[in-house]
């Protein structure tokens, strides 16, 4: 098995209705996005293509893929308001692999591996990111690659019947010499 990453420059329709199915999946919703109450847990949203556009214009964003199925995709923002720690040159990441075939396979290791070349190839190095409390796989597959935790957001998202705390983890990345 081959893992590939791409850059996404031209988002298609058929892109968006996969994103789509990723965003509204029962079993990713709680991974991949903070919810306030039940309801908001509950909630489905639909992307159009004119949205994944503009979000282009602020995410660098990458496809993942596993052969030649497409199976996740990673991205990162500059200095986004939501840091915990607010550093300049700061690179806020995200990653979901939306199908079951690119999980438990390494691929989330390499991709990020992946992204942080891509984050000091753009000059930056720091790098902040956010996983839940109860995502301890998440959690895990971070301080492999070296994240410590830098704080802790009380009553961040709602799941399992109860709230819990967003962990936010940051890495100094090396430049090359």
């Amino acid at each position: 098995m081959k893992t590939n990453f791409f850059k996404l420059t031209e988002p298609t329709q058929a892109l968006v209705d996969v994103f789509n199915q990723w965003e509204n999946n029962p079993d990713l919703i709680p991974l991949t996005r903070p919810n306030q109450d039940k309801v908001a847990l509950e909630r489905r949203d639909t992307l159009t293509l004119d949205e994944l556009k503009q979000r282009l214009e602020h995410h660098h964003t990458y496809l993942i893929y596993l052969d030649d199925q497409l199976v996740g995709e990673m991205n990162y923002m500059v200095d986004p308001e939501h840091l915990y720690k607010n550093e300049a040159g700061t690179a806020w990441i995200g990653i979901t692999i939306g199908e079951p075939a690119g999980r438990g396979k390494g691929i989330g290791y390499q991709a990020i591996q992946f992204l942080e070349e891509e984050i000091k190839k753009a000059g930056l190095t720091r790098v902040e990111l956010g996983v839940f409390e109860f995502n301890t796989q998440a959690r895990k597959l971070y301080e492999k690659l070296g994240y410590k935790e830098i704080g802790r957001i009380e009553n961040f998202t709602y799941w399992a019947d109860k709230m819990w705390f967003d962990i936010r983890m940051e890495k100094y990345l090396l430049k090359d010499v």
